[in-house]
């Protein structure tokens, strides 16, 4: 019974540590595009109304893979160290979460030095889904996997 209530507490406190590791990463998302990326999302106009013709349907797409690359790279970090001390593999979840925050941050700002236009400008612009929204969630996936490697 004890191991049971041990692994739920470690449970809590995981789901705790990756959701807050998540608002993170969205708020640095939120940092490097421009404008409120809650706003692109959501389908606010410049006069404060929602507005399904102002959506940004490429900055869903690139929060969504910037969302689930991060929590990739917080998976395998728990799943690979869960074996150890908790304090361990605590430690080696919110490094690697950090990291992958940050990696997915620079690789971002690198594809948009060598996209035509401005990348970040464009994945927030209302409208249909643009290419450019694929690469830059393509780049996010692919830092995860470069990550999750690197831990296993």
């Amino acid at each position: 019974m004890t191991d049971l209530l041990d692994a739920l507490v470690h449970a809590v406190v995981y789901a705790v540590v990756a959701g807050v590791l998540l608002l993170v990463s969205y708020y640095v998302l939120d940092l490097v595009t421009p404008g409120h990326l809650g706003s692109h999302l959501l389908g606010v106009d410049e006069r404060g109304q929602e507005s399904v013709h102002a959506q940004s349907r490429s900055a869903a797409v690139v929060t969504s893979a910037w969302l689930v690359s991060n929590a990739l790279v917080l998976f395998t970090a728990i799943w690979t160290n869960g074996a150890t001390t908790f304090g361990w593999a605590l430690g080696w979840t919110v490094a690697f979460g950090v990291l992958g925050i940050a990696l997915n941050a620079v690789m971002l700002f690198a594809i948009d030095a060598i996209t035509p236009g401005d990348l970040r400008r464009i994945v927030t612009e209302p409208g249909p889904v643009r290419p450019l929204a694929h690469v830059a969630a393509a780049t996010s996936l692919s830092v995860a996997a470069i990550v999750c490697a690197s831990i296993a």
